[in-house]
């Protein structure tokens, strides 16, 4: 597997679940080589043969994020394969929830571990072959939240916008190599995470888990959680050629649930 004008070649972290599957079979359906990363060998393996004749080829590499012998053994393996990374995904799983008055020190050093410092390094892994090879592009899931923090996700509001303020940095720096940096900000998606999320408020709350799924969504303007599949497609443009100009910005993916302006 290895980059070149007609065939691109992906690395989406976390690409065998959640919106990472959605990225991944978004990219896969559209002929781009895919290289999966994840924590668990069964899921990659299971990711894989979903994915198996469609266009794209696939490859899977397990790493735990959290973990930095873990990702340097996974860049190492990569490199080792000869793999030439044109698209990257980073996306990671969210940290527990947590309130902003609360201070774990051990907590907070592991998820920016996890969040910031494994995210920057592996980016900056392949950037500089982006960069010679005059094409690249570097996509951020992030979450809305870096706009509208969410109250209890303390960690995630606060680790979110720290990779934000790197990717948007990042973006100016590169713009002239031909490598685009951009954040997308999903909102509320059928995945498991949110599955997650509203059982934890349905347990504080007393009720069943299908209450505060229907009032969470009768306050999205589409009326309802957003599909993997609709999120991959959108990435999956910011990965494309014609997103050459299309660089710096934070997208909002979340049916109209963010309020503001910018």
């Amino acid at each position: 597997m290895t980059g070149s004008n007609s065939v691109r070649t992906a690395l989406v972290l976390g690409g065998s679940k959640g919106l990472g599957f959605g990225v991944a079979e978004a990219l896969v359906k559209r002929g781009v080589n895919v290289a999966l990363v994840g924590r668990q060998e069964a899921a990659l393996n299971a990711a894989e043969q979903k994915f198996a004749g469609q266009p794209g080829s696939t490859i899977s590499f397990a790493c735990d994020l959290s973990n930095r012998d873990s990702v340097s053994r996974m860049l190492r393996r990569i490199d080792e394969r000869g793999v030439e990374i044109d698209i990257l995904v980073l996306n990671g799983g969210g940290p527990p929830p947590i309130a902003a008055s609360d201070f774990d020190e051990a907590f907070w050093h592991a998820q920016f571990g996890a969040m910031f410092m494994s995210q920057v390094e592996v980016a900056t892994h392949f950037l500089p072959s982006m960069r010679r090879r005059r094409f690249g592009r570097i996509i951020v899931v992030s979450s809305t939240s870096i706009r509208e923090p969410i109250p209890g996700l303390a960690a995630s509001n606060a680790l979110r916008s720290a990779l934000a303020g790197w990717a948007k940095t990042l973006a100016t720096e590169v713009a002239g190599d031909g490598v685009t940096v951009n954040v997308v900000l999903p909102g509320r998606f059928a995945t498991d995470r949110t599955a997650r999320l509203d059982a934890l408020d349905a347990a504080d709350r007393g009720v069943d888990p299908a209450v505060i799924a229907a009032e969470s969504q009768s306050e999205i303007p589409t009326g309802r959680y957003g599909s993997a599949q609709e999120f991959g497609a959108v990435v999956s443009f910011l990965a494309s050629e014609e997103a050459s100009y299309v660089t710096g910005i934070a997208l909002p993916v979340d049916g109209g649930l963010s309020r503001s302006l910018v």
